[in-house]
């Protein structure tokens, strides 16, 4: 009898091992078709109302539908994004914490100094979301009437050119600084706290020029108060078919991690990226969705997880070069 015991609970224990391997060892794509089976939360570093918020809350709202799985946004607006993404990166890999980043600030803020997370081996990279393009807008006023004009005046300006930015290692003065170096332009960067200061301080000229979302300078410029000479995008926007784009103006590739996208904690399963992935791309070419962030000036975009990879690990080679050049970096 105890021999007999003995035999059966061997053979338990050895159909519980194969069901155990067969759990880890089955096929990947039935693990991310059982996913999702509850709400999923993207972490966003900044505000709500800001454009990534609502362009995250756009996708969100066409992910739930097509998932048949509630997917909420909830924003840590706090050093510089750095506090969402370090919650996401120590989250569980299960595909249910996201992030939904902007290039720039993801990659800057390890370049200027310690931060909570790695943004190359705490992620898995899910796909693009969107881009925003950045206009180069002056005051109304302004004698310059083309990028070419407006750096010739800032060679012969006192001073320089007066550039308004959000702050240090912000998209705004990053990109200033790679024209200024480009150029050789001597400027002078304004930091501010918000957008609506430089904003004023542009309008009424204490500032020459800055560097702004469509949608944060589209009022302004409407009212006729502020224009546009440039577009850093790859081609024009439909909204505004007259402005060139810098390489247009003569500048080159200038950009600076103007993308957005969706990040999953590192070692998350492969079925589970994949699953995300065809989702977010599958939004990414819904009529509505193209025609919302079009209307904000920004511009759908979605690729692949190793696309992504790639894209993150040069943003943040080349964000260190100019973090250092700049003298940014804090040690």
């Amino acid at each position: 009898m105890t021999g007999h015991m003995r035999r059966r609970e061997f053979m338990v224990a050895l159909g519980g091992l194969a069901a155990a391997r067969a759990a880890l060892t089955g096929p990947a794509p039935a693990l991310g078709q059982d996913y999702p089976s509850r709400q999923i939360t993207i972490l966003v570093g900044i505000a709500a109302g800001g454009i990534t918020d609502v362009t995250t809350r756009q996708y969100a709202a066409v992910l739930s539908q097509n998932m048949r799985q509630n997917v909420i946004v909830e924003n840590r607006p706090v050093a510089g994004g750095a506090v969402a993404a370090a919650a996401v990166q120590g989250a569980a890999p299960d595909g249910y914490t996201l992030l939904s980043a902007v290039g720039s600030q993801f990659c800057s803020v390890p370049a200027i100094g310690p931060a909570p997370y790695d943004p190359v081996k705490g992620f898995a990279p899910i796909s693009l979301t969107f881009r925003l393009p950045t206009l180069l807008i002056v005051p109304m006023e302004s004698p310059a009437k083309t990028v070419a004009e407006l750096l010739a005046w800032g060679k012969t300006k006192p001073g320089g050119l007066l550039l308004g930015s959000p702050g240090p290692g912000t998209p705004g003065h990053l990109l200033g600084a790679k024209i200024a170096l480009a150029t050789n332009t001597p400027m002078q960067y304004v930091h501010y706290r918000g957008g609506a200061p430089i904003m004023a301080d542009l309008i009424s000229g204490r500032l020459d020029f800055s560097l702004a979302t469509f949608n944060s300078a589209r009022s302004n410029m409407d009212a006729q108060k502020l224009r546009a000479l440039a577009v850093d995008a790859e081609t024009r926007l439909p909204a505004l078919p007259d402005i060139p784009t810098l390489i247009e103006a003569g500048l080159g590739a200038q950009r600076v991690a103007d993308w957005a996208g969706v990040f999953a904690p590192a070692e998350t399963p492969a079925a589970i990226v994949e699953r995300l992935n065809r989702e977010v791309v599958i939004a990414a070419h819904t009529a509505d969705l193209i025609a919302r962030l079009t209307e904000n000036g920004n511009i759908v975009a979605s690729s692949t997880p190793q696309e992504m990879s790639a894209l993150v690990a040069h943003e943040v080679k080349e964000m260190e070069q100019l973090i250092t050049t700049l003298g940014l970096k804090l040690h």
